[in-house]
């Protein structure tokens, strides 16, 4: 397993192929708009090396029966998936922000080891030995992988074959003896410019006439005719800045658009091209752990606002007792969340390939929940830090050490502790509550109203009518009939 310096020097090896406000980015690790991000995935390396986390962070490669990383491992059971949960909420304690780098391709290799068994047992092919084999190699390497399923899709009401651009997906324009090219763009991907590969799913479940879009790979981030567009991002100026304006210990966010204009993937890293019947069931299999995984990472990020707001009504000379009932409803919010992910883990099922699919239901009920309790701890945090954090009004850490009139500014800001105490608690509550800490709770994962898509199509009416029948003692069968459209 690598170290976070071994990690950093594996990036700086790599391609330059990101740009940022049309600038090439020739060094993810040192430049100011990527350094964050890699700063803060660097702290899982460290992280994986301390005995009070390596529980939670590695477990034994059933490939190898060496300790790995537990991003790069496949989930065989209800516990594996429970360490998930903890593990994004752990993250989200260390570094303050989302390691999409890593969360997104580790839910993207599990729900490829179960497409690929099932595409095999059907057509004959030979994806699950390519991702076996593939997976041994990238362990072995210990890499950052993201995962990419969005396409720009185009037109919302048109399905991928009828675009008037074929490009808005995805797809392969060419098939070679040795691999495919592909054209396309994934968009609103995060974490790109702290990961060594990324892993590619479909976008969406694909119909006859539509096997192009239908394909699956994993590249390396810096592949050839790859070219990445990292973001404008709210936070862009924060991340720039120097001193206590900028939280010192908090990792960046970063999401990209990979624009791929012919990008040859080898076969040995191709694990589904063509077989549509299987496309919807690969991103059903992404979303289930990825759902039920987020409630651990807001539920994280949530208890960094309990202690920020803790600490600013302590700065402000009040007891936090003032604000319990507040808080109490701040850490109803992250278990809710929390909870219901360790829930949807517990009561999944094992799949034929060994893999763990966490229940559709509970994963999707809790995503519904990510898309509004962590605005309203988020609210609270507001709330409790008072006018210095929800306004905005704290003058900027240059001026509060300017040697003209610092010294007067630290003086009206302090209050029961220094100003530059109090300034960065501030700081801090805003970060996760209007900066970078806000992205990915509302279509992080997916958007609310797509999980009730799901939760529709998961839940029995019946059954429920069924049950309320038989407590009743009702055998008449009650039926309302469907009315014709005019």
């Amino acid at each position: 397993m690598k170290t976070s310096k071994e990690y950093k020097a594996s990036l700086k090896k790599m391609r330059p192929n990101i740009y940022k406000f049309g600038e090439l980015i020739k060094d993810v690790t040192t430049h100011p708009y990527t350094k964050r991000t890699v700063e803060g995935h660097g702290q899982i390396f460290d992280a994986a090396m301390k005995d009070e986390y390596k529980d939670i962070l590695t477990t034994e490669s059933g490939l190898t029966g060496d300790k790995v990383i537990r991003y790069l491992s496949i989930i065989k059971n209800a516990e594996d998936m429970i360490a998930n949960v903890r593990m994004k909420r752990l993250m989200f304690n260390l570094t303050g922000t989302c390691t999409g780098g890593r969360c997104a391709g580790f839910n993207a290799l599990n729900a490829m080891w179960a497409a690929t068994y099932d595409i095999d047992n059907e057509h004959k092919t030979d994806y699950h030995q390519r991702l076996k084999d593939w997976l041994k190699d990238a362990q072995k390497r210990d890499i950052t992988l993201s995962g990419a399923l969005t396409d720009p899709k185009g037109d919302r009401s048109k399905p991928a074959s009828l675009q008037e651009d074929p490009d808005m997906n995805l797809h392969v324009v060419e098939k070679k003896d040795d691999g495919i090219v592909v054209r396309g763009a994934k968009v609103m991907i995060c974490g790109i410019a702290a990961a060594n590969e990324i892993f590619i799913m479909p976008g969406t479940g694909y119909r006859d006439g539509e096997e192009d879009f239908a394909i699956s790979f994993v590249i390396p981030r810096d592949i050839d005719n790859l070219t990445i567009i990292e973001t404008r991002h709210p936070s862009d100026n924060r991340e720039t800045e120097e001193g206590y304006d900028n939280p010192v210990n908090i990792g960046g966010i970063t999401q990209a658009y990979l624009l791929f204009d012919d990008v040859f993937i080898p076969n040995e890293r191709v694990f589904m091209n063509g077989e549509i019947k299987y496309s919807l069931k690969a991103v059903m299999n992404f979303i289930a752990p990825y759902r039920a995984a987020i409630g651990g990472c807001v539920a994280g990020q949530g208890d960094l606002m309990i202690g920020a707001s803790i600490l600013m009504a302590r700065a402000n000379g009040l007891s936090e007792k003032v604000f319990r009932d507040k808080i109490n409803k701040m850490i109803i919010n992250n278990e809710t969340t929390f909870g219901m992910g360790v829930a949807a883990s517990a009561l999944g099922r094992k799949h034929a390939s060994g893999v763990w699919v966490p229940n559709h239901l509970i994963a999707n009920v809790n995503k519904v929940h990510v898309a509004t309790l962590p605005y309203d701890t988020k609210r609270i945090a507001q709330d409790i830090g008072g006018g210095i954090v929800e306004t905005g009004c704290i003058p900027s850490c240059k001026d509060i050490n300017n040697p003209q009139y610092g010294e007067l500014l630290k003086k009206y800001l302090k209050a029961n502790c220094s100003g530059e105490t109090r300034v960065k608690i501030a700081r801090l509550i805003e970060w996760l509550t209007i900066g970078a800490g806000v992205p990915g709770c509302m279509h992080g994962g997916g958007s609310a109203d797509g999980a009730k898509i799901v939760i529709n199509a998961k839940s029995d009416l019946n059954h429920y009518a069924d049950l309320a029948s038989r407590l009743a003692d009702i055998k008449e069968k009650i039926v309302v009939e469907k009315k014709k459209k005019k």
